[in-house]
């Protein structure tokens, strides 16, 4: 399975607690590069401190870590660098800016100088206005309802591209996969045959 392959099957919604075990190896692959001694490749230390401000405020800090924890921001760097054509990663990069651009008009200062309050406002009014120019997904054609040809995962409305990269990015990684989902990325070791403890052999 190619990296664009990935994207494309992202795009088209799979579950992520049921991810094939091909398209999790991918998103795992992406994850592996991400650590404390990874350095940014695409976005610059702006760039990147504006991505970990909205990334966390989508996924915050509650019982369990939250996207910065997962370093969600440094997955998103990898996908710009090595799966993003140049237009998508481009897009991406205008996209941020956009969001300064607003918070500016706005508030009079860079999202991520903003308040708390300010920085939810600016992104629910982003949420608001892709869920009302998102296209209807399906059409009909000879009375059959068929879908229609869904964005790859690195294009369309950038703030639906990076939702969707946060949610993937760290429902994907280690923490968001073992401690908020409670799942294992690699099942423990099965043993077929273990001495049964004497009060069970009754």
């Amino acid at each position: 399975m190619q990296r664009r392959e990935v994207l494309r099957l992202l795009a088209a919604g799979a579950a992520l607690p049921v991810l094939s075990p091909s398209l999790l190896a991918h998103l795992q692959e992406a994850h592996a590069q991400v650590g404390s001694n990874y350095k940014l490749s695409t976005l610059s230390p702006p760039q990147n401190a504006l991505v970990v401000t909205m990334t966390d405020l989508i996924i915050p800090v509650t019982d369990t870590p939250g996207a910065k924890a997962a370093r969600v921001n440094e997955f998103i760097d990898v996908i710009l660098t090595d799966w993003a054509t140049e237009t998508e990663r481009q897009t991406f990069l205008d996209g941020l800016a956009g969001v300064d651009k607003r918070s500016n008009e706005l508030f009079g200062k860079n999202f991520v100088d903003s308040s708390a309050g300010q920085q939810n406002t600016l992104l629910r009014s982003m949420d608001d206005a892709a869920f009302a120019a998102r296209p209807n997904r399906a059409r009909v054609r000879h009375g059959n309802t068929i879908p229609v040809d869904r964005d790859k995962q690195l294009q369309g409305n950038f703030w639906d591209v990076f939702k969707g990269l946060t949610v993937h990015g760290y429902y994907t990684s280690e923490i968001g996969f073992t401690q908020e989902e409670n799942l294992q990325i690699i099942p423990g070791t099965y043993h077929g045959c273990v001495p049964m403890p004497a009060e069970k052999k009754a």
